[in-house]
């Protein structure tokens, strides 16, 4: 079926289409923005302190009007009764009306450099709420940090770059609350089989939780089980393969002979300038992040356990030291540097993690074919889909500087993508104009290249 236009005044070409649908998001994030300041400036105009001797009488007498407490530690008290109407007067529900209120509260009290970029229109007011309303639990300190750590890449930053972030927060600046929440999600591990509801054909549910090191060590497992299915001839999808492993793995009661080159869990530890260790280890598998006490505590139980486990400590690749060899093939050492210095895939908002080696290409920036070396500067990860992309779908790439990448897309769109993610920097300026040349030099016909008279203007 053939689609047809609806717009008043319908447009000839994609790139018109695409200038006006950013032009009305761009109004949308204001009217955003707009309506955020105006839910601010309701609950300054409706503030606990507004109640009167005889309102708090009657809140003793469950009745009356109340401060209610709707932000985190440092937002200012709201009348409850100014909640109400807010949501009243915006259609929402009250408890919708109430979150609306909160998040905005949140954001002008706890997160000022969020709220500062919603304000310029540099963060649409969805995802600044979106963020604020996982920092309304958080002790000041705590919002203030991520505060701190999201606002640069406020518009770039994914869920579970999110969740380490706050996690991390908690850590830091509530540890009580966080052992306590250790030790809830520690009594709540567990391996769930749905024996009970089979369906037809005989298949279960299970779910689990699990400690990280017992997770990865299933998932590896798993994924030699399943590869050596596969080399028995197994037809299965990998998932498939890898439940059957799992299956294997029960019958034979977990006698299996270990591999004697089991899959690494690497993991970055900082030494702080006095010697001693962070709180906080880096999970490179992951891209997260445990306790430094944890990781001490894997340490002892791989030294004493008899699988044959090993222990490495690598020196830290030198990011800005600059690798180059003459060859076309990217060395590990040059993929490694390059992927840790990047984190994930260098097309315009792809977050796709670097270490995902079977889904990353290490890209030259500018093809090795037309001169561009296998260096440092030149060499970047690019996902499969965006390598095509590039190759094939009319996108440009430079990188001014390593790390550092700019992009155009084929409709003109261009794009700035650095360690702080992604920025938009709009449509590529037209080329400028170009002075007419000099009539007499543009009148003249060129020497003929064998030389011989040529005809001249008159």
């Amino acid at each position: 079926m053939a689609l047809t236009a609806t717009l008043e005044h319908p447009l000839d070409t994609p790139a018109d289409v695409l200038s006006l649908a950013r032009a009305k998001q761009r109004a949308a994030n204001a009217a955003e923005a707009e309506l955020l300041e105006a839910a601010v400036q309701w609950c300054v105009l409706h503030p606990a302190e507004s109640l009167d001797e005889a309102a708090t009488w009657s809140v003793f007498r469950g009745f009356g009007d109340k401060p209610v407490c709707l932000a985190g530690e440092g937002a200012p008290f709201v009348t409850e009764f100014a909640v109400v109407e807010f949501a009243a007067g915006l259609g929402k529900s009250e408890d919708a009306g109430r979150a609306y209120l909160a998040e905005a509260l949140e954001l002008r009290y706890r997160l000022p450099k969020l709220w500062a970029k919603v304000t310029s229109l540099d963060l649409p007011a969805w995802k600044a709420r979106a963020l604020a309303r996982r920092t309304l639990h958080l002790p000041k300190k705590g919002a203030a940090f991520v505060d701190t750590h999201v606002a640069p890449v406020a518009s770039t930053i994914g869920p579970a770059a999110l969740e380490r972030l706050l996690e991390e927060a908690l850590v830091r600046f509530d540890p009580d609350e966080a052992q306590r929440v250790a030790t809830e999600r520690a009594e709540a591990r567990h391996v769930t089989i749905q024996s009970r509801q089979v369906s037809f054909d005989g298949h279960v549910d299970v779910w689990a939780t699990l400690d990280l090191a017992d997770a990865l060590d299933l998932d590896d497992a798993l994924e030699k089980g399943a590869a050596r299915l596969e080399a028995l001839g197994c037809t299965d999808t990998l998932d498939a393969r890898r439940s059957v492993a799992l299956g294997d793995m029960a019958r034979r009661q977990m006698q299996l002979e270990f591999d004697t080159d089991p899959k690494p869990l690497v993991v970055h530890v900082h030494q702080r300038p006095d010697g001693t260790l962070d709180d906080i280890t880096r999970v490179e598998n992951t891209r997260g992040f445990v306790l430094t006490s944890q990781l001490a505590d894997w340490c002892t139980r791989a030294a004493r356990s008899d699988a044959g486990k090993t222990i490495t400590v690598k020196p830290v690749i030198d990011l800005n030291e600059r690798i180059h060899v003459e060859a076309y093939e990217v060395p590990d050492r040059l993929s490694t540097q390059t992927r840790l210095r990047d984190l994930h895939c260098v097309f315009p908002w792809c977050t796709r993690p670097a270490h995902a080696t079977s889904r990353i290409d290490d890209d030259h920036v500018i093809p090795h074919a037309r001169g561009g070396p296998t260096a440092t500067e030149n060499i970047a990860p690019l996902c499969r889909r965006h390598h095509r992309a590039k190759t094939h779908a009319g996108w440009s790439q430079q990188s001014p500087a390593p790390g550092t990448f700019e992009w155009r897309s084929p409709t003109g769109l261009t794009y700035r993508v650095d360690h702080r993610g992604t920025h938009d920097l709009g449509p590529e300026p037209p080329p400028t104009a170009q002075p007419p040349r000099d009539s007499r030099i543009a009148t003249t016909p060129p020497e003929h290249p064998t030389g011989g008279a040529q005809a001249r203007p008159a």
